[in-house]
């Protein structure tokens, strides 16, 4: 059974060893990745993504140039990071290329269509419910009155009326908002 006081001791060693190089180098760090980035925030996130690999270091006190590792390895977490920009902006343009090749309408036009359905939902939800069904059967379903007659259990001529008086509701609503 290995020996708890030498496991300790070694936990206690990498903790004092990554304590001190935190303690002597961060603020360097972030300001050397400021200068290079134009950035705070992106600063602290790469200074504190350097010294996460610090801590995955099997024997981080075998570190002999801590200023030297430690930009190296921010040099290559920024590298890391423009890679994966560029791939996921390729990604994106892929789908893109590909969104529109398939006639997929781009999300602005989805958008406005989206928009557009919530008005015609609102108003509609203020008509009668056989109205309301009469209109949505006639436009969306192509169905003629004849059809809906036989959905709905009414006469044609309850339909045509039907139809007419959800166009007219649909067209007050719209124009009379615009009147004074």
């Amino acid at each position: 059974m290995p020996d708890v006081s030498v496991a300790e001791d070694d936990f206690s060693r990498r903790q004092r060893t990554f304590t001190d190089l935190y303690s002597a180098h961060h603020c360097w760090l972030h300001g050397w990745l400021r200068k290079k980035l134009g950035c705070s925030q992106r600063a602290a996130d790469l200074a504190h993504d350097a010294f996460i690999r610090v801590l995955s270091l099997a024997e981080p006190h075998t570190i002999k140039e801590p200023r030297a590792f430690l930009a190296t390895t921010a040099g290559r977490l920024l590298i890391d990071g423009a890679r994966r920009r560029r791939i996921e902006q390729a990604y994106l343009e892929a789908l893109a290329i590909q969104a529109q090749e398939a006639g997929m309408p781009d999300p602005e036009a989805v958008h406005v269509a989206l928009e557009a359905l919530e008005k015609i939902a609102v108003m509609l939800a203020g008509l009668p419910t056989k109205s309301r069904e009469a209109f949505l059967l006639s436009r969306l379903d192509g169905l003629t009155y004849s059809e809906i007659a036989i959905e709905l259990n009414v006469s044609a001529s309850t339909v045509k009326n039907y139809v007419a008086s959800a166009l007219v509701h649909c067209y007050n609503t719209l124009y009379s908002a615009d009147q004074p």
